[in-house]
């Protein structure tokens, strides 16, 4: 074992030390024809945030998803690794809008699945019976065969997220939120047997605690 390996191993995490927040900003794929892939990011909706080219026969084109925090480079003169090697997830709160919409713009979407994402022997058809948190998945390819899996994410998992911070990507989300918002308070209502005046505090709660993946209020 070196010595970096030992001394790494020997060290002690103090859990009373703050965390430095690292957030995942970009994440470089690699292509073979750089205009075929800004084509196909367009295509898919994606936001266009650059096509600058800093040096000589280096070319960085950046696109991020809708709603999404992290965004995606491709180019030339960024990786070594081989066109259509990479794989990343892409995750949606409704993952039967998210597969017609990919299929409206014209992107060969495999049909949905749920059980296991990997191995394929594993995957069941159609989407979740139950619509599991994580349970239900497509997938689609960019033209050199880089992997999307796209999954479908309505409750977090603790600590997944800020507890503090509760944000949406688009309308459509913050609506999905809201409609399984308004579906619990309905049971809550009929549990209580009476009209809840303080609904709007309640589905503010609920909708933080399901993005937190806290215990929601029942």
């Amino acid at each position: 074992m070196s010595q970096t390996a030992s001394s790494f191993k020997q060290q002690k995490y103090d859990a009373g030390v703050a965390r430095v927040a690292m957030n995942l900003e970009v994440d470089v794929i690699p292509v073979s024809d750089v205009e075929r892939s800004k084509q196909f990011y367009q295509l898919l909706g994606w936001r266009l945030d650059a096509d600058d080219a800093p040096a000589k026969n280096v070319r960085i084109v950046q696109f991020t998803p809708p709603g999404s925090g992290s965004s995606v480079t491709f180019g030339n003169g960024l990786t070594a690794a081989a066109p259509g090697s990479a794989a990343a997830a892409l995750i949606v709160s409704d993952i039967e809008a998210a597969h017609d919409e990919l299929i409206r713009r014209g992107i060969d979407a495999s049909e949905m699945w749920h059980g296991a994402p990997f191995p394929p022997e594993a995957r069941l058809p159609g989407r979740d019976p139950k619509r599991t948190s994580y349970g239900s998945f497509f997938s689609f390819n960019d033209p050199d065969g880089n992997t999307w899996l796209v999954q479908e994410v309505t409750t977090r998992h603790p600590g997944r997220i800020d507890s503090a911070a509760t944000t949406f990507g688009s309308a459509n989300d913050l609506a999905s939120a809201m409609r399984r918002a308004a579906a619990a308070h309905d049971k809550r209502e009929k549990r209580i047997d009476a009209a809840d005046p303080n609904w709007p505090d309640w589905y503010a709660k609920y909708i933080a605690a399901e993005q937190a993946g806290t215990e929601l209020p029942t």
